[in-house]
């Protein structure tokens, strides 16, 4: 009797899948067994069920048997996951390259350079472009414009506040000053005055005294 070829696909019948599952399963570890005695290989095998649970079959010991087998792999996968970034640094070097390229190029279009390639529209755009500049920078001018006057009058105003303070600070010692000058030019006038007096002074009797 011809057995029929099975149909690669899932069980929709859930009992029919457990059945399957159960019988494949055994069979598949029947021949990992078979595998390790004819061969003399070492073989690990570990299955899951759709409900999570563990099956494993292992010819001698399954966690030496996975150290194993990270240890192989852990080289090969450095290896592609290196190589990997290479041919990822690689393609962005290209479009970082490319986009200096039109940068270059347009910079110096922007100079004056290189317009004889320029059609009529390239030569609106870069047009176009110096007046957004030419904008921009005059706009940048007058805002420094504006923020160094704004600097120049808080100054201003700091100094003439400054002063007021100095004024008023020392504006008293300054009247005390005037004052005690006025005085002592006052007292020197009067100290001259009696200077200039002559007085005469005589011993004897009044009926003696000669006027000079």
């Amino acid at each position: 009797m011809v057995r029929g070829k099975v149909e690669m696909k899932r069980i929709e019948n859930a009992s029919s899948r457990q059945v399957t599952f159960s019988k494949r399963k055994n069979g598949l570890q029947k021949k990992a067994c078979e595998l390790s005695v004819l061969c003399d290989a070492e073989v690990a095998l570990i299955i899951f069920s759709q409900k999570g649970t563990l099956f494993e079959f292992s010819s001698s010991d399954m966690q030496k048997s996975i150290q194993k087998y990270l240890e192989l792999t852990k080289d090969r996968h450095t290896s592609i996951a290196v190589e990997q970034h290479m041919q990822h640094l690689k393609h962005e070097a290209a479009m970082m390259s490319r986009k200096i390229e039109l940068l270059e190029n347009s910079r110096r279009k922007l100079l004056g350079h290189n317009l004889g390639t320029c059609s009529m529209e390239e030569l609106q755009d870069i047009d176009k472009q110096l007046q957004r500049s030419l904008k921009n920078i005059r706009s940048r001018k007058d805002q420094l414009f504006k923020e160094d006057i704004q600097k120049l009058q808080t100054k201003e105003k700091f100094l003439l506040e400054e002063n007021k303070r100095l004024r008023e600070k020392n504006g008293p010692k300054q009247r005390h000053v005037l004052d005690k000058e006025q005085e002592e030019i006052g007292s020197g006038s009067l100290s001259t005055q009696c200077s200039d007096v002559g007085i005469e002074l005589c011993i004897g009797p009044p009926t003696t005294r000669k006027l000079s």
